[in-house]
């Protein structure tokens, strides 16, 4: 059993029986064209639709949630995916927090084509989870071959928009990570100091490496300093050290949220 295969037992236990009926589809998946870009690339989306009052996770999903997958090795002419997550929101579910998006996803995806003088199509596979009373997976297909001509599209440009900071536009001055062995694992500290992003700030560490896993951190505020503590272990229960350099901290704050990528010691 994988990593989010464990997660997702996880989530769809803590959310209730996922036997429970649900009535059409849930989710439905189409890729947004937004043209080509001056530098060559191709700029897109992953739309994902749900029901109303459904939620699906963001790529840190918290405590209770899985992170959306995806498949792209179907596709024609893809040389490389960059994917812009917009800022997520903070849901309580039975006592577990959790991090994503409700009612609609839009994934901003830009590509760069192996071969800039041919088509580029997008085929593929989206695994996520989705909840409400329940917690349900979902695998969604996709096939698209994108429009080089297509203008600008609003629902792509909005998506970017929610983007969040990042540090050099959040006016974040430091950022340092000190590391303390633990019978599991690692502690984390995270001493970000940084105007605040607004209302409750909520810290979420991601150590850079998908075998491992971080507790959702306590956060607090010391005058201009924020501080996250949280505790990384191993997915399979193995050894492991800590690139501070690949330790990406999100901020989420009220007003805006920030991305701070790498920590330095201390």
């Amino acid at each position: 059993m994988t990593f989010s295969a464990v997660a997702l037992t996880l989530i769809l236990g803590a959310a209730g029986a996922a036997t429970a009926e649900v009535n059409g589809p849930v989710a439905e998946l189409d890729i947004l064209d937004g043209g080509r870009t001056a530098k060559g690339t191709y700029l897109g989306a992953v739309r994902v639709t749900l029901q109303d009052g459904w939620k699906t996770y963001w790529r840190a999903p918290g405590d209770a949630g899985i992170p959306p997958q995806f498949d792209w090795t179907s596709s024609e002419n893809v040389g490389d995916v960059s994917i812009t997550w917009p800022a997520p929101d903070i849901f309580d579910q039975n006592g577990l927090q959790s991090i994503g998006y409700e009612d609609q996803l839009v994934l901003p995806v830009e590509i760069t084509p192996a071969n800039p003088a041919k088509p580029v199509q997008l085929k593929g596979t989206m695994d996520l989870g989705i909840c409400k009373d329940v917690c349900i997976p979902e695998r969604l297909g996709f096939d698209h071959t994108l429009n080089a001509d297509a203008g600008r599209n609003p629902t792509i440009a909005a998506a970017l928009a929610q983007r969040p900071y990042s540090a050099k536009e959040a006016r974040v001055s430091g950022a340092h990570c000190s590391l303390t062995p633990t019978s599991d694992g690692i502690k984390i500290e995270a001493r970000v100091t940084m105007p605040s992003a607004g209302g409750q700030e909520i810290a979420v560490i991601e150590p850079g490496d998908p075998t491992l896993w971080a507790s959702q951190p306590d956060t607090s505020r010391q005058g201009d300093t924020l501080v996250a503590t949280s505790e990384v272990v191993s997915a399979y229960g193995a050894a492991f050290a800590l690139n501070r350099s690949a330790i990406r901290i999100t901020v989420l704050g009220e007003n805006h949220a920030v991305d701070i990528q790498g920590c330095s010691a201390g």
